[in-house]
């Protein structure tokens, strides 16, 4: 008797659990996307027509048949009409809490002409309000434009008559008008001094409005203008955001700025409890300070184990996998070791004595806390010395699989390649030749242009690699442009910047912003590839890139972009399913009425 109970029970509970697991796991997906030419990135499967996807992953990959077979009543069915299915493109190197003002700047990417470039400033200039600034800050570059050329001032004073102006080109130069020059104290103490600063002047001796200098200041010249309210900063991220997703990018590094940790991250939160995110954001750490020379490992040191305690790879989304990650220090660790990028003046070279013991007393304390870190060297000849110490630290602090990468590394010579690879680290390249090479033929030679950075060499090593955009200042956000300059070697002017024998195939190009981003965000496990188990972060193209001719890549663009198995962006036959948009703050941004992108609006 008693048996027979226990053999009652046992069937019973089994029974129960059984109905338990099939009503947690329901059969079929939550979303398929069939008649499409998927490329999926995988080895194993590299083609195939449909794909379907389950709690945001990816479920099953094959025929139309075989997947059209798992709908079930409640299954979402796209068509994809025979469009090219790619993965969600990863940028592993931009500054989106960088510009939280972002609403408040007229955007001149992939603007094709200056005509047009200034007529959008007098436009806004008109329902610009009073105690506001027109700005175009970055992102753009005098070689995209029919007429190969910068502005002149006269022009812009036309422009722009009765408001300050500041147009900012990369970290490079900016122009300033008449009435941007008085608010800004230029010629007075009010103006920052700071070096390698320098004013072009009249023959009377009078700055023209014309400034050239470094990234500091730019930043300073940024705090020095009116500044958006906390709302309208969340409302810049929502809409750079909408940009990102419009050109098919579904996960950023967020490189820092002049926002650090925890602040910035405040601005995110509002998005990330509403579930209104749309990019997986990790994040990197920089720390400025509050002006002055400051150590940014301890100032990172003390935000990290003090301020607001957080350990690498703690998420702070509380539902998206990867949504908010810490991924460590960087890009910049120090400002006296900070090299630049711009490639209208000579290279910055640091005193190699001055780089090594930076590392041997800085870089090693992140080093002994496992705090990945991340470091910008444009140049070689500052990349040697850095590795030099960075090698003698692994000698007595062996670094053991940490993650860390140089950033840019332009001019990188294939024996450091060698040395950064053996040391476990990656590099995080940018895509700046494509917008400023001519201006880096003009400085440094159009032999050296044709090797910088060297693709071919760097993409043969094995070594964990991406390219990026560094956007939204010192280069434009959307990564086709990158992608083009990769694979045809022209930039935006049409000049040849990469040698025939330096350049990448499609598929090595778009590789370098997908699986082989995916390293530094720690998820190449997961991430940039179309297979069961990773996650549904993909893009339905509106033209093959595949099969397009090379001068219409850079105009490729997204109708369909699905992060974490959502829609969160569509355009053409998809525009319904596209989430709509908060009303823009302010009300007269000139995102409300240009559009993030040349061609949106």
């Amino acid at each position: 008797m008693i048996r027979k109970i226990f053999i009652a029970v046992v069937t019973s509970f089994s029974f129960s659990a059984v109905q338990a697991q099939t009503t947690q796991e329901q059969p079929g997906a939550d979303l398929i996307i069939f008649n499409a030419k998927i490329f999926t990135g995988n080895r194993a499967q590299p083609e195939a027509s449909a794909l379907a996807i389950k709690e945001g992953r990816i479920y099953s990959v094959g025929s139309d048949v075989d997947i059209l077979g798992l709908k079930k009543s409640e299954t979402r069915v796209i068509d994809a009409r025979s469009r090219r299915l790619i993965p969600g493109i990863i940028d592993a190197h931009t500054h989106v809490l960088n510009d939280m003002a972002y609403n408040y700047n007229v955007r001149w990417d992939g603007v094709p002409t200056l005509r047009r470039a200034l007529s959008m400033l007098s436009e806004q200039a008109a329902r610009t309000p009073e105690g506001q600034w027109v700005k175009v800050i970055g992102g753009w570059s005098p070689y995209q434009f029919e007429e190969n050329r910068f502005p002149t001032l006269g022009e812009l004073h036309e422009a722009v008559p009765d408001r300050p102006m500041i147009v900012q080109y990369a970290y490079n130069r900016a122009f300033l008008n008449k009435q941007a020059m008085e608010a800004l104290g230029v010629g007075t103490d009010r103006f920052p001094k700071l070096p390698d600063t320098e004013f072009e002047k009249d023959s009377r001796g009078n700055p023209t409005g014309v400034v050239h200098g470094y990234t500091w200041l730019f930043l300073a010249l940024e705090t020095m203008v009116p500044q958006p309210t906390f709302d309208e900063q969340v409302s810049s991220i929502v809409y750079s955001i909408h940009g990102l997703n419009r050109v098919g990018v579904t996960s950023i590094i967020d490189n820092g700025g002049r926002w650090p940790y925890p602040e910035a991250q405040e601005r995110v939160d509002v998005l990330a409890r509403d579930n209104r995110l749309n990019v997986r954001m990790p994040f990197v750490d920089l720390q400025l300070g509050d002006g002055g020379p400051v150590n940014m490992v301890d100032l990172e040191l003390e935000a990290i184990t003090k301020r607001a305690p957080i350990s690498p790879g703690r998420n702070l989304h509380p539902t998206l996998a990867h949504g908010h990650e810490y991924r460590g220090a960087g890009e910049v660790l120090s400002g006296e070791v900070h090299d630049h990028e711009n490639f209208d003046r000579p290279a910055v070279i640091i005193e190699p004595e001055k780089m090594r013991r930076f590392v041997e007393q800085d870089v090693m304390k992140l080093v002994q806390r496992r705090i990945p870190f991340r470091m910008h060297i444009s140049y070689n000849e500052n990349i040697s010395p850095f590795l030099d110490a960075l090698e003698k630290v692994d000698e007595t602090i062996p670094l053991d699989g940490l993650k860390w990468s140089l950033e840019h590394a332009e001019t990188i010579s294939p024996e450091n390649i060698n040395r950064v690879k053996k040391l476990g680290g990656g590099i995080a390249l940018d895509a700046k030749m494509a917008l400023h090479g001519d201006g880096f033929i003009k400085t440094h030679g159009r032999e050296k242009a044709l090797e910088t950075p060297r693709l071919r060499k760097l993409v043969d090593s094995g070594m964990p690699l991406a390219m990026t955009t560094d956007a939204f200042r010192a280069a434009t956000f959307n990564p086709w442009v990158g992608i083009s300059w990769m694979v045809s070697g022209k930039s935006v002017s049409g000049s040849e910047i990469l040698a025939e024998d330096n350049r990448l195939s499609r598929a090595e190009a778009l590789k370098l912003f997908t699986n082989g981003a995916a390293w530094f965000m720690n998820t190449e496990s997961e991430m940039g590839v179309i297979a069961p188990g990773y996650l549904a972060d993909l893009v339905v193209l509106d033209r093959d890139y595949f099969t397009v001719s090379e001068d219409q890549i850079n105009s490729i663009s997204s109708v369909l972009t699905i992060m974490d198995g959502e829609v969160v962006f569509g355009a053409q036959d998809y525009s319904a399913l596209s989430p709509k948009l908060p009303e823009i703050l302010p009300a007269w941004s000139p995102v409300k009425s240009f559009g993030s992108y040349h061609g949106e609006k």
